[in-house]
């Protein structure tokens, strides 16, 4: 398949395209960049690749949770692009990519990945990794106080990585879910390029009918007071 990929639910700007196994990617790590960067990225990989907005059969848009502002750019783009090439779009989930990357560099058979969603909370992901190397997700993602995980236990911490930069925003999580964990990664952003991995035309969607996953309803919602 011809795929066009986009991300920018995070820090990251980041695109691939993919044409008979051959991918070009494009991924640039700058907060507040995204309406300038996306286009240029999108027009130079399909230059590249050799092919035009017509020659795709889809396109893949990491679809959150993340960066509110960040996932309406991508939404917005690929639901412009999708209408203009009459393109359908397969919408995958940004902490999976995350995932996917960690797994295909690693050994680890569990990948819990957190990003930073404000008001000392982040997105939670949790995946394990499938025959095919591929992660697949063992909880629904989820905002996550900086509490214990419960879904994750200290007889699996040699086969958990943590990834995403949620960790490192916030160390107390680290710290209370560390005996769970036999790692932190270094992989912190998704890649279009693992995007792609995940993409399966069967969930392709039409373009009015993506639904960014925000998982905060209200983005100025303040996180419930802990009971404990």
């Amino acid at each position: 398949m011809n795929l066009l990929a986009i991300d920018t639910s995070s820090v990251a700007c980041t695109v691939a395209v993919s044409v008979a196994d051959v991918i070009v990617e494009r991924h640039e790590e700058q907060a507040r960049e995204h309406t300038q960067l996306l286009m240029p990225m999108i027009r130079a990989a399909l230059e590249e690749s050799g092919i035009s907005l017509t020659d795709l059969d889809a396109i893949v848009l990491g679809n959150g949770p993340g960066s509110f502002i960040g996932m309406r750019i991508a939404a917005s783009v690929s639901q412009g692009l999708a209408h203009g090439a009459d393109l359908r779009i397969i919408p995958v989930s940004s902490l999976a990519a995350v995932a996917a990357e960690v797994m295909d560099k690693s050994e680890a058979r569990i990948v819990a990945v957190a990003q930073d969603a404000h008001l000392h909370e982040v997105y939670l992901g949790i995946f394990r990794r499938q025959d095919s190397g591929l992660p697949e997700a063992i909880i629904d993602e989820r905002l996550q106080r900086q509490t214990l995980i419960e879904e994750l236990s200290p007889a699996d911490a040699a086969a958990t990585i943590a990834a995403g930069q949620g960790w490192q925003r916030y160390p107390q999580l680290a710290a209370v879910n560390g005996a769970s964990l036999a790692e932190f990664s270094n992989v912190l952003y998704p890649r279009a390029s693992y995007l792609l991995r995940l993409a399966d035309l069967s969930n392709a969607v039409q373009p009015k009918d993506i639904a960014p996953a925000y998982l905060r309803q209200k983005v100025a919602e303040k996180p419930r007071p802990s009971k404990s």
